[in-house]
């Protein structure tokens, strides 16, 4: 029996074909596989690109409204004490009973004819200035607490304070003094009652200078241990530092000048004015403090006291 080998070739035709076909298939298989795959890495960059402009958006605006935010309870860019309760006074043994109307009373001079005043005198107008990390706002507060709070209670004087931030930069770079003074202006515009308690807690336990201070967290924990009513919006402001680029616009403006003084400027803290008069004594003398406000307190009462009709017949 004969072979034709011819018979075979279609089928071996047939065979290549089928095999051209397959690879074909194949290769418009990976084809539309590379095509989909950069089609997904391209929507993916897309979304990636715009996922991280949103997140740049966010932290602008979020930046802005910071930079933007001024509290509302500040005049001047301080804050009037509204409510001074009794704190504790590690320099209790030096401070000075009695308002600053009494201690004038006492000291009022002899000399004739004797000045009359034709209404009761204003209050003294004292306003502080301090850095959260200045020893010597320590000093002043740990000394005087006291007799201020006395004084605010018994309407003989109105304190202003003023948190401002010139030592942000001895704190290993954590801003302590900036976020703190932020911190101070968080509870004087949602808690004012509780600010003067906050204030003190700030300056009597403040840390060392060239320390990092106390975190943000830390800083609402002490806000809520001073009684803040509305503990969950204190600590929001605080923690997102709310008021930071203000206490930091805030410190400039009185770098370059102190509203209500001729002309002076902030050049160190504590700085405290008595009726616009600087207190140049010993911070952490509440008797030498007292006598300062009873001296400039006379002398304004003094200044604006009409002396009495003369009896003395005319002719």
């Amino acid at each position: 029996m004969s072979h034709d080998p011819s018979a075979n070739a279609p089928a071996e035709r047939d065979r290549r074909e089928a095999v051209r076909e397959k690879a074909q298939q194949v290769k418009a298989k990976q084809t539309r596989w590379r095509i989909a795959r950069r089609s997904a890495i391209a929507v993916g960059a897309v979304a990636v690109i715009g996922i991280g402009a949103v997140g740049v958006s966010a932290a602008l605006n979020s930046r802005e409204d910071r930079s933007q935010a001024l509290p509302d309870a500040a005049s001047d860019d301080g804050f009037l004490v509204t409510s001074a309760p009794q704190v504790a006074n590690p320099l209790a043994d030096q401070t000075v009973d009695g308002t600053a109307a009494t201690m004038a009373a006492e000291a009022t001079p002899t000399a004739e004819p004797t000045p009359e005043p034709t209404s009761t005198a204003a209050p003294v107008d004292i306003r502080v200035y301090v850095d959260y990390l200045s020893t010597e706002a320590r000093e002043f507060q740990s000394a005087n607490a006291t007799q201020l709070s006395k004084w605010v209670g018994d309407d003989a004087a109105t304190l202003t304070y003023y948190p401002v931030a010139m030592l942000t930069s001895k704190s290993n770079g954590t801003k302590y003094s900036l976020r703190a003074a932020g911190a101070a202006a968080c509870v004087a515009t949602h808690a004012s009652d509780r600010f003067f308690a906050f204030n003190h807690e700030l300056l009597t336990t403040q840390p060392a200078v060239d320390t990092d201070g106390y975190s943000d967290q830390q800083l609402a924990d002490m806000a809520q241990g001073a009684g803040v009513s509305d503990v969950a919006t204190v600590r929001s402001c605080i923690e997102d530092e709310t008021y930071t680029a203000w206490a930091k616009a805030a410190t400039d403006r009185a770098i370059k000048g102190l509203p209500g003084t001729d002309g002076q400027a902030l050049t160190s803290t504590a700085t405290v004015l008595v009726n616009g008069t600087p207190y140049v004594g010993n911070m952490d003398d509440a008797k030498e403090f007292a006598q300062f406000v009873l001296t400039v307190d006379s002398n304004a009462y003094y200044s604006t006291a009409t002396p009495a009709p003369s009896t003395t017949p005319v002719g």
